[in-house]
């Protein structure tokens, strides 16, 4: 549910920073206006990806937030379960590290 619009975040963010990249390298060889204007304009692609970084920083919260409510909710409706499953992986990583 989270993770293709993190995928999507992330994608966004890595191809505004290259194109941010892109035209300071192109400004550093243009002098005048020309410059100014590719400076400007990469300001504002590296704002837009702090913008998206930012958004999408907020939704993993908002998302993290939701996982803990949801794990809390079952393990108050379902605590011998939840201490049976519990039991269970200690006693199987117990007996994974005896072996070593």
């Amino acid at each position: 549910m989270f993770t293709p619009n993190l995928k999507t975040a992330n994608r966004d963010v890595n191809t505004l920073i290259r194109d941010a990249q892109t035209l300071f390298q192109e400004a550093s060889t243009l002098t005048g206006e020309k410059a100014a204007e590719a400076r400007q304009k990469g300001m504002q692609l590296l704002d837009s990806a702090l913008v998206k970084a930012h958004q999408a920083q907020e939704n993993a919260f908002i998302a993290g937030k939701e996982m803990v409510v949801s794990a809390d909710h079952y393990v108050k409706e379902n605590p011998w379960r939840t201490i049976t499953a519990a039991a269970s992986i200690g006693l199987l990583l117990g007996v994974i590290l005896g072996r070593k």
